[in-house]
Parts: C-alpha cells; sequence; structure tokens
C-alpha cells in the first residue's frame, strides 16, 4: 500500500502536469503575441484565447507550491531558499504578464499598448525558461550539505545543460500554445499558427534529442531508472512525431493532444526519475532530500489528505466547466478591449 508522504509526492507531481499542460499553452500563446500577430487586433485575438483561463491555470503552481510547503517542508525550505533569485524572477513575471493583459486597453495609445505587449511577451518567455533551468538543475543535482542548505554558485544554476534545459521547455510551451490557437482562432491567423508549428517542431525535436543526450552524462536518470525512463522517452519521442503528423494533415484538435501528452511526459519523467529523492545533493548522495526524510508528519498528511479528497473534485469541476463555456473560436466581432 502507498505510503502518503509517496502519495503527497504523486500529487505534487500531478499539479505540476497540470500547470505545465494548462499554463504551457497560455505561456506559448504570450509568446506567440510577438511572434504570431501581425497588428493590434490580431494581438488582441490571441490574448482573449486565453483570457478566461490564464488565472486559474496558475492556480494549479500555487497549489503545488502550497502542496510542497504542507506536505514537504523541508523541500519548501531546501528549495525556496536555494533558488530565491529565479523565484522572484518568476513571480515578477507572472504578476507583470496578469496585470499587463488588465492593462493594456485601458489607454488609447499605442505606446502604451506596445509597453505592455512587451511585458506580456517576456512575462511569458521567462517563466517556462527559468522553471527549465531549475528542474534541470535539480535533475542534475545541487551542492546540499547535512542539513539541507544548498550553498551553490553561478554556474551550479547556469550551465549549458540547464540552459538547453530551459530553451527546451520554452519551445514545448510554444508549440503546445501555437496548436491551442489552431483549436480557438479561425482565417489566415489559424493558418499562420499552424504554419509557424510546423516551423517550431524542428527545433523541438533538436533540444528535446540535446536535452536526452547531455542528461545521460549530466544526470543518474538512465542508471537509475532506465527501465522507466528509457520508454517514457520513446513515448515523448512518438507523441511529438504524431503531432508532427497531424500538424501537416490538419488535425488540429489531435496535434494540440500530442503537444499536451509530450508535457505530461516530460514532466513525468523527470519526476519518475527524481523519486524517491525530491532534491539530488551532488555533494553526497546521503544528504539527498527524499519523500521520507523531507516530509511532514503521519497526522499532518492524513489531514491534509481528507482535505484534498474533500475540495479536488470541486476545484476540477469548476475548471471543466469554465472550458465548456468558453470552448468556442475567437474572431474578430468577438474582440471586447
Amino acid at each position: 500500500m502507498i505510503a502518503l508522504n509517496e502519495l503527497w509526492f504523486l500529487l505534487v507531481a500531478v499539479l505540476f502536469i497540470g500547470f505545465f499542460f494548462l499554463e504551457g499553452f497560455d505561456f506559448g500563446v504570450g509568446i506567440s503575441t510577438k511572434l504570431l500577430a501581425k497588428n493590434n487586433t490580431e494581438r488582441r485575438i490571441l490574448i482573449n484565447t486565453i483570457g478566461p483561463f490564464w488565472d486559474a491555470n496558475e492556480v494549479w503552481l500555487l497549489t503545488a507550491g502550497g502542496a510542497i510547503f504542507a506536505a514537504f517542508p523541508n523541500w519548501y525550505a531546501t528549495m525556496f531558499s536555494g533558488y530565491y533569485i529565479p523565484f522572484v524572477f518568476v513571480l515578477i513575471a507572472l504578476i507583470g504578464r496578469g496585470v499587463a493583459f488588465e492593462f493594456r486597453g485601458k489607454v488609447e495609445n499605442s505606446k502604451w499598448t506596445k509597453a505592455w505587449d512587451w511585458v506580456i511577451f517576456f512575462g511569458s518567455l521567462l517563466p517556462p525558461f527559468l522553471f527549465g533551468v531549475l528542474f534541470s538543475s535539480i535533475l542534475r543535482g545541487m551542492p546540499i550539505d547535512q542539513n539541507m542548505n544548498i550553498s551553490a554558485g553561478f554556474t551550479d544554476y547556469v550551465n549549458l545543460f540547464t540552459v538547453v534545459g530551459g530553451v527546451t521547455v520554452t519551445l514545448l510551451c510554444l508549440l503546445h500554445g501555437l496548436m491551442f490557437l489552431t483549436l480557438k482562432t479561425v482565417g489566415e491567423l489559424r493558418d499562420r499558427a499552424r504554419s509557424l508549428a510546423r516551423m517550431v517542431i524542428m527545433p523541438v525535436f533538436l533540444f528535446l534529442v540535446a536535452f536526452t543526450g547531455m542528461a545521460y552524462f549530466e544526470t543518474d536518470m538512465f542508471k537509475v531508472k532506465a527501465y522507466i525512463t528509457v520508454p517514457l522517452i520513446l513515448l515523448i519521442v512518438v507523441s511529438y512525431i504524431l503531432a508532427t503528423i497531424f500538424i501537416l494533415k490538419k488535425r488540429d484538435g489531435w496535434s494540440f493532444a500530442m503537444s499536451g501528452l509530450g508535457i505530461i511526459l516530460t514532466v513525468g519523467t523527470l519526476f519518475t526519475s527524481l523519486f524517491p529523492r525530491v532534491m539530488i545533493s551532488s555533494i553526497k548522495t546521503t544528504y539527498d532530500l527524499t519523500v521520507y526524510n523531507a516530509s511532514s508528519g503521519p497526522y499532518s498528511l492524513k489531514v491534509m489528505t481528507i482535505v484534498a479528497c474533500t475540495l479536488l473534485p470541486f476545484v476540477l469541476g469548476y475548471q471543466i466547466w469554465s472550458y465548456y463555456v468558453f470552448r468556442k473560436r475567437v474572431d474578430e466581432k468577438d474582440l471586447t478591449y
């Protein structure tokens, strides 16, 4: 029978998977506002496609952070103190993006609008890149001592492997966002989203291959969990091959599903490779943080499990209903500034 601390690790993994699947296309659409839209009207259409969803999608990240805080306080303390500066930039980017969605249309001035458009672009670009760097460094291992403190230098955070990881996650989100736009837009804008997706899919493959190859030498994911990691990586490759085929055949629903599956499998591979560890020490394996030495007490986990099981169906129900209500495509005639 699965222990409660193992169950909560699974729940944290599911929350991050949900975040990258849902907020991933939000980030992709935000990046696309500078790569795809030709004028303010098209940019407004792109923003309106995610208007009803982006704030609810971010709740998955907040819930994941709260779950780590409550279920794994040692993990929370080590990670949030060791990654304080990257998390500050993520927070600033997310706040700026949210403010920009609301403020860009409040003043009829081109400079005002363009300034907020750049905030949306960088607010959508930085979080997936920084999260890619963060998770890549966690997978590679950080200098964590016996007191669960990180004493890291710049190159522990930023190196070739983590940068490739950051770019890879950003490209996955961009592709996912373009696939979402093919489902939510019409006419020429939808055709251009599909065409740009065809251009992006090749860099996605190249960076996935590069990251996987570097992970073989930089991490132990192929040594510790090869029997799970290798099949998952093959499934990731298959999902993006199918996404490419569906893009070429203009099967937008299936291509979106396959790009989403690729993200789900990618994040799932990360957590599978980590388990039972939550953070890897590059100093000594006995200093690793695990689901056992980083978790809360049994009583706390039991109460949290009861509360989560009670409230989770309502939260999921609300979000499913919102996607159903705002399921229609966005056209120029539907714009609200």
